[in-house]
């Protein structure tokens, strides 16, 4: 099953996909929240790659809707964002993300993080 990678930034996108590519994940991308929801709703997911500040609903509103989704809410979920404050981090641990990566990051370690 793929990754999403929810990203706006179309340079960071392609930085993750093509890193998680190389490691042998196949990948897709969406660019906001709403497209993000269509491919869970119609893909298997495996994992989400998730960025907070997106255009629309932002990924905090996100995570909460994909963990209070019977569909969606055993979906793993890793935040990566530039937001690297302690009160940001806790509070998408607490919406219920299993991890968070602050931008900008090595590949190895979003590489290890995905793979664990």
């Amino acid at each position: 099953m793929p990754i999403l990678v929810i990203e706006d930034d179309p340079s960071i996108m392609e930085l993750i996909r093509f890193n998680l590519g190389t490691e042998g994940h196949k990948t897709i991308g969406a660019r906001t929240a709403e497209e993000a929801i269509k491919y869970i709703n119609h893909e298997g997911i495996s994992l989400v790659l998730l960025d907070l500040m997106l255009p629309g609903m932002d990924g905090l509103s996100l995570c909460k809707v994909l963990k209070t989704d019977v569909l969606s809410r055993n979906i793993p979920i890793i935040m990566v964002s530039a937001k690297g404050e302690e009160h940001d981090i806790v509070t998408g641990l607490e919406l219920g993300a299993e991890d968070y990566i602050i931008k900008p990051f090595s590949p190895k370690i979003l590489n290890a993080r995905v793979n664990a």
